[in-house]
């Protein structure tokens, strides 16, 4: 094996890092998908594009926490991660096939990680690639099982949700202290690239307070202060939605959203874990998978 060195990433290795995450979260899909799931398919251009933009935001906000493997051929492997407060999250990392199970993935969390050493809280989202759920569980991580809900909405099934209105410019300091109650910090610059890939919606209910993000075809993120303003927003979420829509990363301790998925008509389904470490998983709640 090559000599491979970690060091921070630059915006010139963004591009090289995203044609690895694609190719490793591909070929991860292509063995590990269940036989009756659509077959994997590879990033369209615009996907491409917000990973990208996603990417270089890490960058100005958090280079601490943005680290690439390197040898002589070039880039082989990256990881993304980024400081909210008292909660550090990884966001992405992978290594090119071929090169795994090498060594080059542990350094590079360990340099990622280390940014966040100060944080009380810190999050993931994991894949089912084992050798990346033993790294997770090494640093310190429990991980819970995550589940995904999809499919047609049966419209004969929608509850009228309450309170649910589109989001402005102005909630996001509510949107901030609504997430900094439940996961230890705001997502502060990552609204961005959440408006990005949904629209925001904000619930005022007679119980509490909330918001979501969603694009008629996915729910991209959900957090509120009960477990009724939680179901009114994903109520108004799947009344909106278009021929398909998915809820991913539900964990057990948000089964409210099992419930309205359900009920809507979704199918329910496993995928990958959610990593905590210092905190519990935040409830209710419905994280994105790279932004938490």
């Amino acid at each position: 094996m090559t000599e491979v060195r970690i060091r921070p990433m630059l915006p010139d290795d963004v591009a090289a890092a995203e044609q690895i995450s694609d190719e490793a979260f591909y070929e991860l899909d292509a063995r590990t998908y269940p036989r009756d799931w659509p077959a994997p398919e590879r990033r369209t251009p615009e996907h491409t594009g917000r990973w990208i933009s996603r990417t270089l935001r890490f960058l100005e906000n958090d280079p601490g926490g943005c680290w690439v493997a390197e040898d002589e051929t070039g880039v082989v492997g990256f990881a993304t991660s980024f400081v909210r407060e008292q909660v550090w999250c990884l966001a992405t990392y992978a290594v090119r096939p071929g090169l795994q199970g090498q060594g080059v993935g542990a350094r590079l969390l360990a340099a990622a990680d280390a940014y966040g050493a100060h944080c009380a809280g810190g999050l993931l989202s994991a894949s089912v690639d084992p050798r990346a759920v033993r790294r997770y569980w090494r640093a310190g991580f429990e991980l819970h099982p995550q589940m995904l809900l999809r499919g047609r909405v049966d419209r004969r099934r929608l509850a009228a949700p309450e309170g649910v209105r589109d989001g402005r410019p102005d909630d996001v300091a509510l949107m901030d202290a609504i997430a900094r109650d439940l996961r230890g910090g705001g997502h502060g610059p990552d609204h961005a690239g959440l408006a990005e890939m949904a629209r925001p919606l904000v619930a005022e209910t007679r119980s509490g307070r909330g918001f979501a993000y969603t694009d008629g075809a996915r729910l991209a993120v959900l957090a509120a202060t009960d477990e009724a303003t939680a179901r009114s927003l994903l109520w108004a979420c799947l009344a909106s939605a278009g021929e398909e829509y998915l809820v991913p990363h539900v964990t057990g301790a948000n089964l409210w959203a099992v419930d309205v998925g359900m009920s809507a008509g979704l199918e329910l389904a496993q995928s990958g874990y959610l990593g905590v470490r210092g905190m519990a998983p935040p409830t209710p709640y419905v994280h994105n998978g790279a932004l938490l």
